[in-house]
């Protein structure tokens, strides 16, 4: 990171956390982020429910909530993006404030609520977007009679315009929303969901975003529900709702955690889920460094989302992570990022 990019984070941190997001997306829209597009190598370029991504790093959902940032991100040297979450109508999400930061635990809060600018909007956005793999989280709104149908609702409107969506009933955000995490009522709205995917004209991989907080019968029981849907991938995991070890005077706050703390749970959800379903997994919670990454895949993810590290490292930490990936897997022998995945999964079993 260079002195400038250091200075501009420092001046970031001064100011109020939500104010700072906002700030960052702002210069990004400008221009002011990284520059070449996406990192690329016969090491690094990998397949996901067959999307060709140039690397396995992708910008976890709710950074750019209103695909405001496309041409950024685009420009950025990750693999992919997702963006979002949308619901079918805005939505001015929770009250302020609602987006802490830990920066003793080099970790976050949030309890947004799926704040977001509505369907429509975004995707006119997604309509005009740049060449680059970008995916949209798809959310319900707050006071639907029909949460479940939400999310077919908006893929059916956003779906032309993206690479892939993501199920996001894992937020702890919007009241009982993981309640559809239920076999049950997962499989109802799967069914709703891939039945809108194969109406669609271009047919898009549908992934499903679960949470950390579950019991290995509920893991379970998601794996089933998930291999027996038609879904293409599960992404493991949202926030947490545990504050175990938190240092930070924000510790108590509502919402959901990320960053640094989440990095052992979710990874220990993910090895497991790679034990019970065939499905392609996405490695998501406290990757700050390329070890972080590497440890994802080696666990069971063929790749890898982050967004909370990027308060701390800014989004020059991306090429990093990238250089030292590579650098990884070489020093392993591993000839592709395909090769490593799984490949030490019972450490966290």
């Amino acid at each position: 990171m260079s002195a400038l990019e250091r200075a501009g984070l420092a001046l970031l941190h001064r100011v109020d956390p939500e104010r700072a997001h906002g700030l960052a997306l702002a210069a990004l829209r400008a221009g002011l982020g990284p520059k070449g597009g996406p990192k690329t190598s016969p090491r690094l370029a990998t397949t996901l429910a067959g999307l060709s991504l140039p690397n396995p790093l992708g910008l976890a959902a709710g950074f750019d909530k209103n695909a405001v940032a496309l041409r950024g991100l685009a420009a950025t040297p990750l693999g992919f993006a997702e963006v979002g979450a949308a619901t079918p109508k805005p939505q001015p999400g929770n009250p302020r404030p609602r987006l802490f930061r830990l920066s003793e635990d080099r970790a976050a809060i949030n309890r947004f609520g799926f704040n977001n600018e509505g369907m429509e909007a975004i995707a006119a956005r997604l309509a005009a977007r740049p060449k680059a793999i970008i995916g949209l989280n798809l959310g319900a709104n707050k006071d639907s009679d029909d949460r479940a149908g939400d999310f077919a609702r908006v893929l059916a409107r956003c779906g032309a315009h993206v690479d892939f969506a993501t199920v996001n009933v894992s937020s702890p955000n919007t009241e009982k929303l993981r309640e559809l995490q239920g076999k049950d009522a997962l499989t109802a709205l799967l069914e709703g969901v891939i039945e809108t995917r194969d109406w669609l004209e271009r047919r898009i991989p549908v992934f499903l975003k679960i949470a950390p907080d579950l019991t290995d019968a509920e893991l379970a029981e998601i794996a089933e529900v998930a291999g027996a849907s038609g879904i293409d991938a599960i992404v493991a995991t949202n926030t947490t709702l545990a504050r175990d070890g938190l240092k930070s005077a924000f510790a108590g706050e509502k919402g959901g955690l990320s960053g640094r703390p989440l990095f052992a749970p979710s990874t220990r959800v993910l090895a497991r889920l790679a034990g019970l379903t065939d499905l392609p997994l996405i490695g998501v919670g406290g990757v700050a460094s390329a070890e972080d990454a590497y440890a994802k895949i080696r666990a069971g993810a063929s790749a890898v989302q982050l967004y909370t590290a990027l308060v701390y490292g800014g989004m020059a930490l991306v090429g990093e992570i990238l250089d030292g990936l590579e650098t990884l897997l070489a020093r392993d022998g591993f000839a592709t990022v395909a090769e490593a995945v799984g490949t030490d999964r019972e450490r966290w079993l």
